[in-house]
């Protein structure tokens, strides 16, 4: 199967919102032998990184943008019932991402693969207040937070964030993660705020998360926010 053109294909049908035709897609991509999983991450997964491209480019309208990734989810949504989670691997994962709609079905398409994988996952969705997410951290311990799909505007509240966490010593074995969003854009973010492990795709997020659960940032990994503990010291 021709990937990229199946990519263009599915691609098409859902900025013209064509639910007909998108369905057919999907139905034909299903019977030529690919998972739900594979449905995922062979064709969601790029679909919603062409159509957030080219929107950001200023080469899709709202329209055809809102027309695109609101079909979009309704497919997402639909295979996540046919996932086939793994047996537990007793770590879980509590999830946020940026505010806007796109950002949440990024980070659902990620959700979605890291329960198949066999985390256990809460999926908070963006709008979070970050004493909202400390007291969740603080109540539940999870092994890993993740901010999947932040925007730019996100970036403040996600700094103080690990800097609060730092500093409050809260679930010192819990694991930051973040990926794709804002970190796809900016190379080296992830790392100068002091996230743990970063990853660009839901996939590589999952295979990440179950090949490195040691990985933590080192003190000397940290550049954002340094000149101003420096300046308080």
């Amino acid at each position: 199967m021709n990937h990229e053109a199946l990519t263009e294909r599915f691609f098409e049908t859902l900025i013209s919102g064509n639910r007909a035709a998108a369905r057919e897609v999907v139905t034909g991509a299903r019977q030529s032998g690919m998972s739900a999983e594979d449905l995922i991450t062979e064709l969601f997964w790029p679909t919603y990184e062409l159509i957030e491209r080219l929107f950001r480019g200023d080469q899709l309208t709202t329209l055809n943008h809102h027309l695109g990734s609101r079909l979009l989810r309704v497919f997402v949504d639909q295979n996540a019932a046919l996932l086939q989670p793994a047996a537990s691997r007793g770590k879980s994962i509590f999830v946020v991402c940026g505010k806007s709609d796109a950002d949440d079905l990024a980070a659902q398409m990620a959700s979605d693969l890291l329960e198949c994988a066999g985390f256990e996952v809460a999926f908070a969705g963006g709008g979070v207040a970050n004493d909202e997410v400390l007291g969740r951290v603080n109540e539940e311990h999870p092994d890993v937070l993740l901010m999947f799909a932040s925007g730019p505007a996100d970036l403040p509240d996600i700094r103080q964030l690990i800097d609060t966490l730092g500093e409050i010593g809260a679930c010192r074995d819990m694991q930051i993660a973040v990926g794709a969003g804002v970190f796809n854009r900016a190379e080296g973010l992830a790392e100068e705020i002091g996230a743990d492990l970063w990853a660009s795709s839901p996939l590589e997020m999952v295979d990440r998360l179950v090949h490195e659960p040691a990985r933590r940032a080192a003190a000397s990994q940290r550049t954002v926010g340094r000149k101003r503990q420096s300046k308080a010291a």
